[in-house]
């Protein structure tokens, strides 16, 4: 586990080198992929990502600016005078990056969804943020975006297989900060129960947090780690984690409600939060 108790640390580099590490990560996302029996039957695509979730979420983060370690690091990062420029990878509708909207001079926008990357332009630009949209997958769109002052890359490694290229390539586009914020676990690892149970399938339980630290350290860099206690809940209700759980675990929507019940049966709910975990080098 990620040491506790301390705000900040630095993290040392075990003997283990960056190209293992880098096959570990990959094998064990790969061992995320639903089998091909269920995944055949499921009514929609299973890891799809709702716009409107991820709109929420921005508006939500601009409602009530965070003010812990992922947001704290970035800001201290960007120039005061609103001439910063950010690259935020992964972007969305632009949680991690327009809550700074008075430190970023410009910034660039890469995401793989462009009804994403449409929504963060209109919100930028109510917001007098200069924008530039970059749509695809990173590290293959790197080469069409200007070395920034600082990035951020939020919820976002976790899609990745090929991590050390993905790190690597977010630190050559950086002149200053690098900042990572991701879950201490996958995030799905919440529903392993219900795979269980409806299923009768068992869930990976890694790659975890540490693992990308301990590759981002082996590819040389100085992290530093910070963790807590995620601050917004994952659901608002225990309807809305069922239609999501119907989603995830390749049900019929009509399940809902027998999920909503299964969940309670399982003692599942209220959920307790998740602990994110924020990475940071220069």
């Amino acid at each position: 586990m990620l040491p506790t108790g301390n705000p900040c640390y630095a993290w040392h580099a075990l003997s283990m080198d960056a190209e293992e590490l880098a096959a570990r990560w990959r094998e064990r996302l790969e061992s995320w992929a639903i089998p091909k029996a269920i995944l055949a039957k499921a009514p929609v695509d299973p890891w799809g990502h709702s716009p409107e979730r991820f709109a929420t979420r921005t508006d939500r983060a601009l409602a009530e600016p965070d003010d812990g370690p992922t947001m704290t690091r970035l800001a201290e990062a960007l120039s005061d005078t609103g001439k910063g420029t950010l690259l935020d990878v992964g972007v969305g509708a632009g949680a991690a990056s327009l809550p700074l909207r008075e430190r970023i001079g410009h910034l660039y926008a890469v995401d793989t969804s462009a009804p994403m990357l449409d929504d963060l332009a209109g919100r930028a630009d109510k917001l007098g943020v200069p924008v530039s949209t970059i749509a695809g997958r990173w590290p293959d769109v790197a080469d069409d975006v200007p070395v920034t002052d600082v990035a951020i890359a939020a919820h976002v490694v976790y899609n990745v297989p090929d991590l050390a290229d993905f790190l690597r390539a977010l630190d050559r586009r950086t002149q200053g900060r690098v900042v990572l914020e991701l879950p201490h676990r996958h995030p799905m690892s919440w529903m392993t129960p219900l795979w269980q149970h409806f299923h009768g399938v068992d869930r990976p339980v890694r790659p975890v947090a540490e693992d990308c630290v301990a590759l981002a350290a082996a590819l040389g860099y100085p992290v530093r780690v910070e963790e807590r206690e995620a601050p917004l809940e994952r659901f608002t209700s225990l309807e809305e984690l069922a239609v999501s759980a119907c989603r995830r675990i390749c049900l019929d929507p009509a399940m809902a409600d027998e999920v909503a019940a299964t969940v309670l049966e399982l003692g599942m709910w209220p959920m307790p939060r998740d602990r994110w975990t924020t990475v940071w080098w220069e």
